[in-house]
């Protein structure tokens, strides 16, 4: 398994404009991630132009790029909202493609007041149905992350997956950072992972936060046989550059080790 980081982790230096997208390259570097994952909120200018320039910055540093991914709820009952989320999805395909991305990172969303979750469950599959067409165009595949709403447990991620017409360019980004039970979901899960956002810890059953068990993330991948990226999400208060140097420990001793 390869280990990546999302631009994500730095998120808070590049929107203060404390980090350039080439500088969040360079720190990747230093650290020895194997890639990047250049999520789309962090891009001056989202033109194909910017996108290439970027694409070379990686070439020249020996980085992959191990994805994309764009902020999607794909529940939402305004109609307009909802297709301008399957709109910036297409568009960001595109984007990957020329990137060399082989996947985007799309959230499902959740149930808005007043709505049920039957309701917002069918939009999402009709939202999905409709990018599948446009996935396989780009060759790029879509990763439906577990990531609150209707996609709060193994068995509403696997709903949904049921639900999609059977696809090769529909998978699982499973995040390991939001399931409440991760030693009973992430078995269930598995055989539909892709992709993966490494956080440093999740919320349990009872409410807390626990480390990862990173020795059981990569038993249970390891069992499906996936060889992909575990791709780096610091979510921690820690300032990333300090937190993130010491989190790619814990990953170096799961993964490479």
């Amino acid at each position: 398994m390869k280990l990546g980081c999302c631009a994500y982790s730095y998120r808070e230096k590049l929107q203060a404009g404390e980090m350039t997208m080439t500088g969040f390259l360079d720190e990747c570097v230093k650290l020895e991630f194997d890639g990047v994952e250049l999520t789309s909120y962090y891009f001056a200018e989202a033109d194909r132009g910017e996108v290439l320039k970027l694409k070379r910055e990686c070439f020249v540093r020996g980085l992959e790029v191990s994805g994309t991914a764009v902020g999607t709820n794909f529940c939402n009952p305004d109609d307009d909202a909802r297709r301008a989320d399957v709109q910036k999805t297409r568009q960001w395909m595109y984007y990957g493609s020329i990137m060399g991305a082989p996947f985007i990172r799309v959230f499902a969303g959740g149930p808005a007041e007043g709505d049920t979750e039957q309701a917002a469950f069918e939009r999402c599959v009709a939202c999905l149905e409709e990018l599948l067409p446009h996935a396989e165009a780009h060759g790029i595949v879509i990763g439906l992350e577990n990531h609150g709403g209707i996609t709060s447990t193994a068995e509403q991620v696997e709903r949904i997956v049921r639900a999609v017409t059977d696809s090769p360019w529909l998978c699982i980004n499973l995040d390991t950072g939001n399931y409440k039970e991760p030693e009973r979901e992430l078995p269930m899960t598995a055989p539909h992972v892709l992709t993966v956002h490494a956080k440093r810890r999740h919320r349990g059953t009872d409410g807390e936060m626990h480390d990862v068990d990173y020795d059981l993330v990569r038993r249970v991948l390891a069992d499906e046989g996936y060889r992909g990226y575990i791709n780096m999400e610091y979510e921690e208060p820690e300032d990333p550059m300090t937190g993130v140097p010491s989190f790619m420990e814990v990953l170096k001793r799961a993964f490479r080790g």
